[in-house]
């Protein structure tokens, strides 16, 4: 073999029984050195990641501001603008009126949370969730907001959440893998931002740690099923003789990427037997498909994906990553903003009754929430009752619910228009370190060399988020 055809990690593990082995292991094992987590005990044993993407109105679902109605149509004042950066969607609007919320909101549970009439469902959880009020992040378009939600970074390349649980933690279920995605049909029209892969991409580490996207299909895994003509048995032999020559080659060039490719194909032959029982949810009662609602029994809706995340987190997947788009409101919001909280209401309450009912609440983690927030102001036209609301990442709604944190708890405060943070601040990267930090997870210390330098979810950044945790 031509020495120049080497890459990096092939000459590692030809040259040498010392270096080259020990990083060799270290990347086909990567919990004996990388990650070697747990570190400490964990609350949760895995999370469910209810995405909200295109940016849900914190000002018509969680952000109750009831002293702007008496500012209908005013200019929002300077001073509370400050500094922060328009989108080109307003910012040759030559005025900002302020705009509030047409929907009604009522305190619930002992808490007293404030909650939207949007949101009927959900407020009947009030005293089961941790509504944080005050998240922010520096992205201002869905692209890059979002890419940083899942991966810590703006630009992509970078593991996403999933992957780096699924390389700390590895999979407590052998014949499924440790990270899944799904991604729901809004039910009615919609200018749905798009999603890319590489929000459940495993970026720099192995492929294995990589999220599976299920679809709605009769397969809901792509290229998992036989052809026709393939039996089981043969497709048996076909894997053993494949891999074979893939440890032979492995024992040549010691390039770990040959390992992942034996570990994924015997991995899709294992979710051949086990995938098509889980994604059947024939055998779900009735009563299942009542409490989560009139959209549960069309696969691929989000409340039908609800159902199985659910199925997933009893069988021991890690990380389950529930995305449900539509939700770029910059005009006609009053219409869009009803039917997606139509959509994820019902299900998103009956998710937390059915793991509550089933035991799986005390160790699941339910992230609830979108890429960034709202403007108060109008984008386009304001009327009594239609308008729209631009970008806003300065302050922002997400909730959490189950293991770990506290329950009919709001944290963080904005201030009276919703577009600054007054109290507790938190960032994206400071969630991210609490949600590792309850599966046992020191985010500071999980971390994959790649290109000279150790990486991490939160990279130089995150701050434990005490005030959440129980």
């Amino acid at each position: 073999m031509n020495p120049l055809h080497l890459s990096r990690r092939q000459f590692l593990g030809r040259t040498s029984l010392g270096l080259g082995s020990m990083a060799l292991t270290s990347l086909l094992n990567p919990r004996l050195f990388a990650a070697g987590a747990p570190h400490f005990a964990p609350k949760a044993k895995r999370i469910i990641y209810l995405t909200q993407a295109g940016a849900p109105s914190q000002l018509e679902t969680f952000d109750y501001k009831p002293g702007l109605a008496a500012l209908f149509n005013t200019d929002m004042p300077a001073s509370v603008r400050g500094d922060q950066r328009l989108t080109g969607f307003t910012s040759g609007q030559a005025h900002l009126p302020i705009a509030p919320s047409v929907y009604n909101f009522s305190q619930h549970g002992q808490s007293g949370m404030w909650i939207s009439e949007l949101l009927p469902h959900i407020a009947k959880h009030a005293d089961d969730i941790c509504l944080i009020r005050s998240m922010f992040t520096e992205a201002i378009n869905h692209d890059p907001a979002m890419t940083l939600l899942q991966t810590g970074n703006q630009i992509g390349g970078r593991p996403s959440f999933g992957s780096w649980v699924s390389y700390g933690l590895g999979t407590e279920n052998e014949n499924l893998p440790a990270f899944v995605a799904m991604i729901s049909r809004p039910s009615g029209p919609t200018n749905a931002q798009p999603l890319h892969e590489r929000m459940w991409s495993s970026g720099f580490l192995p492929a294995k740690y990589q999220g599976v996207r299920f679809s709605p299909s009769k397969d809901p895994v792509l290229y998992l099923t036989n052809p026709d003509g393939i039996s089981r048995e043969r497709r048996r032999a076909m894997l053993d003789d494949l891999g074979e020559l893939n440890r032979l080659s492995f024992a040549e060039y010691q390039d770990p990427e040959t390992q992942n490719r034996i570990d994924q194909f015997e991995m899709a032959f294992r979710m051949q037997a086990s995938v098509p029982e889980l994604a059947d949810l024939s055998k779900e009662p009735a009563s299942v498909f009542e409490s989560y609602g009139p959209e549960s029994r069309k696969p691929g809706t989000y409340a039908a994906n609800c159902i199985l995340a659910r199925r997933l987190a009893e069988r021991g997947v890690r990380f389950i990553q529930l995305y449900h788009r539509g939700w770029d409101q910059h005009n006609d919001l009053p219409k869009g903003i009803k039917s997606q909280c139509y959509d994820v209401d019902q299900p998103s309450a009956a998710l937390l009754a059915d793991l509550k009912q089933r035991g799986l609440l005390d160790d699941t983690l339910v992230i609830w929430g979108g890429e960034f927030g709202r403007t108060v102001f109008s984008q386009g036209t304001l009327t009594k009752d239609n308008y729209g609301r631009d970008h806003h990442p300065r302050c922002f709604s997400m909730w959490m619910a189950g293991a770990g944190v506290k329950r009919g708890h709001v944290f963080g405060e904005t201030d009276d228009f919703s577009y600054n943070i007054v109290k507790d601040g938190v960032h994206i990267h400071d969630l991210n370190a609490t949600a590792l930090h309850l599966l046992g997870i020191d985010h500071t210390r999980l971390t994959f060399r790649f290109q000279g330098r150790d990486y991490r979810l939160t990279d130089v950044h995150g701050e434990l988020v005490k005030g959440i945790l129980a």
